[in-house]
């Protein structure tokens, strides 16, 4: 069974996120690095990006398959995560640790359209 923690919210695409003074963390799931296996390769965008809720950020390959990585929220790429970027297999072993990129929020009410620990579980097990 993955392991979905209590203090995020997450995607019905599988990413999470963790909000924090109006910034985003963002991440994929620990069902998410499970199901893709082995992460080789990670793309995101750069700092000062705009990117939209449920709309591509970024993608995600590892060797047995490539998906895309869709923002949980609208806003600003602030920062992105390089350590993760230059070891993307630290998604599988880490995955909730190994956020990808900080969002700045461009609309909190945003956060409703996410789903809590137990929303994400539900279509997860």
């Amino acid at each position: 069974m993955s392991k979905v923690l209590e203090n995020l919210l997450y995607s019905k695409s599988h990413e999470w996120c963790l909000v924090e003074g109006g910034v985003a963390k963002v991440g994929i799931t620990d069902y998410a690095q499970d199901s893709l296996g082995t992460v080789v390769y990670l793309e995101v965008g750069e700092p000062g990006d705009e990117v939209k809720q449920f709309e591509e950020f970024g993608a995600v390959e590892s060797v047995k398959a490539a998906s895309d990585l869709l923002a949980p929220v609208s806003g600003e790429i602030i920062e992105v995560n390089e350590e993760v970027l230059d070891n993307p297999e630290l998604l599988n072993s880490d995955p909730y640790g190994s956020w990808i990129v900080k969002i700045k929020l461009s609309d909190e009410k945003e956060l409703d359209n996410l789903l809590d620990a137990n929303g994400y579980r539900e279509i997860v097990e």
